[in-house]
């Protein structure tokens, strides 16, 4: 980044007020709003409040501006799956403000906006289906109080009055009142209760293909990101973490050196790594990469995470692969020993999967600020800002109300930006900050992203079927191998499996009357994460591709026979119809296409976070490479906000899941991931993108969610297709592992 190119900046003068869980600020000058940035000195009115129920005060969510615009403080963070938009749309269809007049932002921290179970966070596909009844009635709420200042104001009875975008309207005597000349006035009035929402049938946005109201500022650059920002006086830092996890800095040998050169202002210990602070991160990184550490091995007695010296990533494979046993149960249906001991043929095999990288565009990065009354602030990508803010407060040695977590939009989402443990920058910030006064920004080089990332676990699967003398299935015993992402950070019970490690493989609808899905527990020795569509993104390569293998081995057709075991769910049935029918009809393969090229199509099912997906892919092989050529998928996520946000999200999660499927895999050897940037750990060129085809099935069930669901079905689809072509199965991924031949008539 050039440093002198200019930055948002944020003048000492203007003083975040902190916002406490027991009280709000008032209404402001012409508007309905919760909180304001004062001047130096400036004051605010806090007003006790009664235990906050979330997402039902309107002043927590919605200022209406003098001009009728409005801001909108969303509880979900904005990384690029467009949930300012839906909630733009959710809002503005019972407020009666188009979509376009809206600007949001994220929310500070706060119980007003803990809308998922008491708790807030940005993930599993649940910001729109989770908070989209909550967020209609807030809308609803804030137009009926509009429309109660507009009958005080105007003398009628509010029955008499409507509303136009932006506008009170009086019909019978031609008046109308903008909401921006009625939003202080409004903002004095309870909320209130059970307001009647609009019927399906009147929406205007809901249900449209809305345009992304943050394009046009990503498209020109004018888009603020974490590593755009900096406050005033601040100094840069950039760090050089131990090449294993669990080492801590010794010896400096050059420290005074490195002192010395232009623009250094200080050189730092912290927990698992050094730092150098510069008047620019250029010359901060020269300096830290100049800096000559030794490392010492942690402490006996030390509670950080360790990465052993021998660790390897062909070590962890095949400890996960010796693991026998059915592990702890986590779903039965009927009784699978009789069913497997009386099967005519018994079908066998095991998989596996490699730790992904999120490999985000934007780096990390982030500032920390100790204000002159005592308060900290943070600006930090983050997918959980009270949960920041709790940590935050844990390591500035602070009460969390005195921590304010700002929540600027993310360049790269993906899970990337929940709480991991050595994986944030945000903890170096506060420490580097409190030790010179100073604000300090901090942000990782790519290398030093590579290196401390949280990976998506290593999993290893283990199937076994019994089919009838007809081929049909009749039993399945699926063992998941490895560790779940959910219970590393949010516990996990010896007794009970974590639903993370086994998502994909348990639930599937399919009409197989004797099933057992159990686990096996083993400690992941990486920091694990969360990775987009987290168990699914794996588990469902594992059922898929043996599904075909079982179809196979009983010599049943893949796509005929996942239509058999979905007779008796409608909903999962018509959507793999559909998909065979929007990629022009179901073949198989081999066949020949009209570019002379011979292709195959595979086909996959998934039900991620609450939403149905069927997938078809073709695919030709090339110089021993799989060439995926088009990837169908139909989507059921019961109903919609915007079809065109969730067929870009749709593109997205192939072009994710398809870079999983052909190219990407952490490799560990001797403790340390061997690929420090994108030379040693390719990603999808878009060269290599192929056609995406979606279409949007409403079913009426319940919403699911957008942002994941369209990855998992696409590494099996992709897979299956390939192993037609082969003639082998392939169990194993990364596919650029293999040398693929086609082999197959």
């Amino acid at each position: 980044m050039n440093e002198m190119s200019p930055l948002p900046t944020v003048p000492p003068e203007a003083v975040p007020l902190n916002l406490s869980r027991r009280s709000f600020l008032g209404a402001s000058l012409g508007a309905l709003v919760l909180g304001v940035a004062l001047p130096a000195g400036g004051r605010a009115v806090a007003q006790e409040a009664p235990a906050i129920v979330p997402g039902t005060r309107v002043n927590a969510y919605i200022q209406i501006r003098p001009d009728s615009t409005v801001l909108f403080r969303s509880a979900f963070i904005e990384g690029g799956q467009g949930i300012f938009t839906a909630m733009a749309q959710i809002v503005g269809e019972e407020l009666d403000v188009d979509p376009a007049q809206f600007v949001v932002e994220g929310a500070p921290p706060g119980p007003d906006y803990t809308l998922i179970g008491g708790y807030r966070f940005t993930g599993g596909s649940m910001s729109v289906r989770m908070s989209y009844e909550t967020m209609r009635k807030l809308g609803a709420a804030a137009r009926r109080m509009l429309l109660q200042a507009a009958a005080t104001q105007l003398g009628v009875p509010m029955a008499e009055l409507s509303t136009q975008p932006g506008l009170v309207i009086h019909t019978a005597s031609n008046r109308s009142i903008p909401y921006g000349d009625l939003a202080t006035a409004a903002a004095a009035l309870p909320v209130p209760a059970d307001v009647p929402l609009r019927s399906r049938a009147d929406f205007r946005w809901i249900g449209k293909p809305v345009a992304r109201i943050d394009i046009r500022d990503k498209s020109t650059g004018k888009a603020t990101y974490a590593i755009d920002l900096k406050v005033e006086g601040m100094l840069q830092a950039v760090v050089q973490h131990a090449p294993r996890l669990g080492q801590e800095p010794a010896a400096l040998a050059n420290e005074a050196e490195v002192r010395a050169m232009p623009g250094v202002h200080s050189v730092h210990r912290l927990p698992g790594a050094v730092a150098v602070l510069a008047s620019s991160w250029w010359r901060a990184r020269r300096a830290v990469e100049a800096l000559q550490v030794s490392w010492d091995e942690a402490k006996p007695d030390s509670s950080a995470r360790v990465m052993p010296a021998d660790y390897s990533s062909q070590k962890h494979r095949a400890d996960l692969q010796s693991r026998r046993g059915e592990g702890l149960a986590f779903e039965t249906h009927g009784d699978i020993g009789p069913a497997l001991a009386g099967a005519a043929r018994i079908v066998e095999a095991s998989f596996d999967a490699p730790h992904l990288s999120h490999a985000q565009l934007e780096p990390p990065s982030a500032i920390a600020r100790f204000n002159a009354d005592g308060a900290l602030e943070v600006w930090a990508p983050n997918q959980a800002p009270e949960m920041f803010q709790a940590d935050a407060a844990k390591v500035a040695g602070l009460p969390p109300e005195k921590v304010i977590i700002h929540s600027p939009i993310l360049g790269g989402f993906f899970g990337r930006h929940f709480l991991y443990q050595t994986a944030n920058p945000y903890q170096q910030a506060i420490r580097l900050a409190k030790a010179t006064g100073r604000p300090v920004k901090v942000i990782w080089s790519r290398e030093e992203e590579f290196l401390r990332d949280a990976f998506r676990p290593m999993s290893v699967a283990r199937f076994r079927a019994g089919l009838d003398a007809s081929g049909l299935p009749v039993a399945l015993s699926a063992v998941a191998v490895g560790e779940g992402a959910t219970g590393r950070w949010f516990g996990r019970a010896a007794d009970k499996v974590d639903s993370s490690a086994v998502e994909g493989i348990a639930g599937k609808v399919y009409a197989i009357p004797n099933r057992r899905v159990g686990h096996i527990h083993v400690d992941d020795p990486t920091i694990i994460g969360f990775w987009r569509s987290v168990g699914h993104s794996m588990n469902d390569f594992f059922y898929e591709t043996f599904f075909d293998e079982m179809a196979d081995a009983g010599k049943q057709d893949p796509y005929e026979l996942r239509r058999r075991l979905l007779a008796d769910s409608p909903r999962h049935r018509n959507l793999i119809e559909a998909v065979a029918a929007l990629s022009g009809g179901w073949k198989r393969g081999p066949f020949t296409a009209e570019d002379g090229t011979r292709r195959a199509r595979g086909v996959a099912m998934a039900s991620p976070f609450g939403s149905e997906v069927a997938t078809i892919a073709e695919v030709s092989l090339r110089d021993g490479e799989v060439v995926v050529h088009h990837v169908w998928v139909a989507i059921d996520p019961g109903s919609i906000v915007n079809p065109a946000i969730i067929e870009a999200q749709v593109n997205s999660a192939v072009a994710l899941g398809l870079s999983s499927a052909l190219l990407e895999e952490v490799i560990y050897e001797n403790g340390v991931p061997r690929a420090r940037n994108y030379d040693g750990y390719p990603i999808l060129s878009p060269d290599r993108m192929p056609k995406v085809h979606v279409r949007i099935l409403e079913s009426g069930a319940p919403m699911g969610g957008i942002g994941e669901p369209g990855l998992p079905g696409v590494p099996p689809a992709v897979v299956n297709a390939a192993s037609v072509l082969t003639g082998q199965r392939i169990r194993s991924l990364p596919l650029s592992r293999a040398k693929l031949t086609g082999t197959a008539g």
